[in-house]
């Protein structure tokens, strides 16, 4: 029960983190960094009274229903409740942060919390930090066994019926976000008479928004991936290593029968996983036990067993 309500924590704190990052870093300066959100900032740019959050929901709602009708998908809760809870505290951000309705409407970074927020010369640095934001906010969902619905439910049913690769899907979904806010909006913070901001320049922090959005969702889902994995052969018996791996850097390993392929001579070669850090101290250890001994070190892309993560069941959402 106690995992089960930190899981539902995790999921608020996640929606409410994504939430602030649109809300004080990225619709006030028009960046469209793809997906649902992207487009609701855009319609946003077209109605400006209808805010971006309700955007939001004229969109998830319709894609939800569509994933059960056209992909048979069997919502989780957590799901259904992230894609509702996202864009109610969008709007609820959104109507406390800006002094009066007419600052609301044109989501004037002058006026968001009395112009303390003001990113309007920092544009890049603008786009980096909320992009960084919405990518925390977003990977806690993920997490915690949720989405947000959205791009990824449109990227599913291409996959299905146009047989296009998921990943490229997605980003094919992206593009179009970013086009139609090309198009529509033209000049970002600034106005037509403002030629200080050109479309063009717009598209430019869309793209960086939605490449720092992916990196920092799959770090923030899959941690560090630093662990390296280390291949040492040797035709001596290494018994001090092995003592050095069980006690000192209290992991194990798995010992396996070889020889060599031009002597034929029996060999010794041990398969072991370590963190970065302990790298420097095995090698070092490795040539008192045997200078000639040969290793490999190479990296280790994911890590699941005792003392390492547990394997990902079949509904978990891998970003990459």
């Amino acid at each position: 029960m106690k995992k089960q309500i930190l899981s539902w924590v995790n999921v608020f704190v996640g929606c409410t983190i994504m939430a602030a990052g649109f809300v004080y870093f990225i619709n006030p300066y028009s960046i469209v960094p793809g997906g649902v959100y992207g487009a609701s900032i855009v319609l946003h740019n077209l109605f400006p009274t209808i805010q971006v959050g309700t955007f939001g929901y004229m969109f998830d709602v319709p894609l939800l229903i569509l994933s059960v009708v056209l992909l048979g998908a069997r919502l989780g809760a957590r799901t259904i409740v992230a894609a509702l809870f996202t864009p109610l505290v969008m709007n609820l951000m959104s109507s406390l942060s800006y002094p009066s309705a007419e600052a609301l409407h044109a989501l004037d970074p002058t006026l968001l919390l009395g112009g303390m927020l003001d990113m309007t010369d920092h544009l890049m640095l603008t786009t980096i930090i909320g992009a960084a934001v919405i990518g925390i906010g977003e990977g806690l969902v993920v997490r915690n066994q949720a989405t947000t619905g959205g791009s990824d439910i449109v990227a599913m049913i291409l996959q299905k019926y146009a047989h296009i690769r998921f990943s490229n899907a997605i980003l094919l979904v992206d593009g179009v976000v970013v086009l139609f806010g090309l198009v529509v909006i033209g000049f970002g913070v600034g106005g037509a008479e403002d030629m200080t901001q050109p479309s063009w320049h717009l598209s430019f922090y869309s793209l960086i928004a939605i490449f720092v959005t992916s990196r920092v969702l799959a770090r923030v889902i899959n941690g560090e991936k630093n662990d390296k994995l280390i291949f040492v052969i040797s035709s001596k018996s290494l018994t001090d290593l092995h003592r050095y791996i069980i006690q000192d850097l209290d992991r194990t390993a798995t010992c396996i029968k070889s020889s060599g392929l031009y002597t034929k001579a029996d060999k010794e070669m041990l398969f072991l996983v370590v963190s970065y850090k302990e790298v420097a101290g095995l090698k070092a250890k490795i040539k008192e036990a045997d200078p000639n001994a040969f290793v490999v070190v190479t990296d280790a892309y994911d890590t699941f067993g005792e003392g390492w993560k547990e394997l990902p069941s079949k509904n978990e959402v891998q970003p990459e």
